[in-house]
């Protein structure tokens, strides 16, 4: 069964930044899991991956199991994964907190040596908005630590079928997102990185899709340059367009897609349709490397 809680819970929540530094490391207590391993009860940023629940790690899922509380990211995450992982868990939906709700809940469960899972969709690291709360614990010492998880670029690459760096077309793949509500620096604004012409994969800009179309164009990208869009890569109900930027915005718009989806653009697109240009050396028959001497002809 599992215990979920809402915001409105969370009325007496304290300001961060005059909250007393409690000693919570004195807490800190051991789990034993079923294998013998041992992890401390601390506060722990996993990765749920991009959306199946069969992509978390093993280690995520572990985490899960033996969570005393889970914060996630409701929005994003996939509530059938927490209902499947999380069982013993009492459940915060993220979506509807604030950063000091958020870390509240964290400081209870820590000073009740409990351990706290904070969930967050795809890898955390990448646009996931941790580092603002890794800065909290750190000011209040209490310890964490982040689990990895498979950000979306990669399930949208997997559904696609299609590598994203190959020899003589692109080296080089970019995570970007062009400019919104949350400000890019400068020197990142997409129509200055499409100057580079690499593998560019585009996070939370599906809804500003002719923007970014006309930065693209920009740089050194074409009408004709392939492009891919994923809508919730490997959910069930996941969506792959096949384009040309020519067309991008329209069969953007023609779908109705205008969230979790991730613009994919660059040539590698038109590899399997137009055939390799290169091959990898990796396997060549004359290629020698530290596991295997190359044929001599």
């Amino acid at each position: 069964m599992v215990n979920m809680h809402v915001p409105d819970c969370l009325r007496r929540c304290r300001r961060l930044d005059t909250a007393p530094l409690y000693r919570y490391k004195k807490h800190l207590k051991f789990m034993i899991f079923e294998d013998g391993a041992s992890m401390a009860a601390i506060i722990s940023f996993v990765g749920a991956g991009p959306g199946a629940s069969d992509l978390i790690t093993i280690r995520g899922a572990r985490l899960l199991r033996h969570a005393d509380v889970v914060i996630f990211a409701g929005s994003l995450v996939d509530r059938k994964l927490v209902q499947l992982y999380a069982t013993r868990a009492d459940i915060y939906d993220s979506a509807g907190m604030t950063l000091p709700e958020v870390i509240t809940v964290m400081m209870d469960a820590v000073a009740s040596e409990k351990s706290v899972v904070r969930l967050h969709t795809g890898d955390p690291c990448i646009y996931g908005a941790i580092q603002e709360q890794m800065e909290a614990l750190d000011r209040l010492e209490i310890e964490y630590q982040v689990v990895p998880g498979v950000t979306s670029a990669f399930a949208a690459a997997a559904a696609l079928k299609q590598e994203l760096t190959l020899p003589e077309l692109s080296q080089t793949v970019i995570f970007t997102r062009v400019e919104g509500r949350t400000p890019v620096p400068e020197r990142e604004q997409l129509s200055a990185i499409a100057k580079i012409g690499a593998t560019m994969v585009i996070y939370l800009s599906v809804g500003m899709v002719e923007k970014v179309v006309d930065q693209l164009l920009q740089g050194v990208y074409t009408d004709a340059t392939p492009a891919a869009v994923v809508c919730r890569a490997s959910w069930e109900d996941e969506q792959i367009i096949r384009c040309t930027l020519s067309d991008l915005a329209e069969r953007v718009r023609e779908a109705g897609i205008d969230r979790q989806a991730l613009i994919v653009v660059g040539d590698v697109l038109a590899a399997r349709r137009e055939g390799l240009k290169a091959k990898s050396l990796l396997y060549d028959n004359n290629f020698s490397h530290g596991f295997r001497e190359g044929c001599v002809a």
